[in-house]
């Protein structure tokens, strides 16, 4: 069974950074792709970026690009997000997941979710 726990979420002023981890387990393939989703009050569930299991390629929400930074420790069964340059619309839960296909960022495609962290951006 696949457990997805996130951590590293908190309170920053706008223009700090938070590092998100999430730890992974029960994981078949490393070959799986991995993303985070961020969802806010009211809000649907949106795609922030994801790293391809088969080459570490990575996408991002257009909001994000060049701000935060996904990537892997396959050795660790180990997600991270590096996000910089932290502004208020970051405000959301912020969630992993995996997904057995490639290249997919609708959250439809991800069959397996952590919990969530909050992430809380203040002014």
């Amino acid at each position: 069974q696949v457990r997805l726990v996130e951590s590293g979420g908190g309170l920053v002023q706008a223009g700090g950074s938070l590092r998100l981890s999430c730890a992974a387990s029960g994981l078949t393939s490393n070959s799986v792709t991995m993303g985070w989703f961020r969802q806010a009050p009211g809000q649907e569930r949106e795609f922030v970026a994801n790293i391809n299991g088969n080459d570490d390629t990575t996408s991002y929400l257009g909001f994000v690009k060049g701000r935060f930074t996904i990537s892997r420790d396959n050795a660790k069964n180990m997600l991270y997000l590096q996000m910089n340059n932290l502004k208020l619309e970051d405000t959301a839960v912020y969630y992993c997941a995996a997904s057995r296909l490639s290249w997919v960022t609708s959250a439809r495609w991800y069959n397996d979710w952590g919990q969530g962290t909050q992430v809380t951006v203040s002014s």
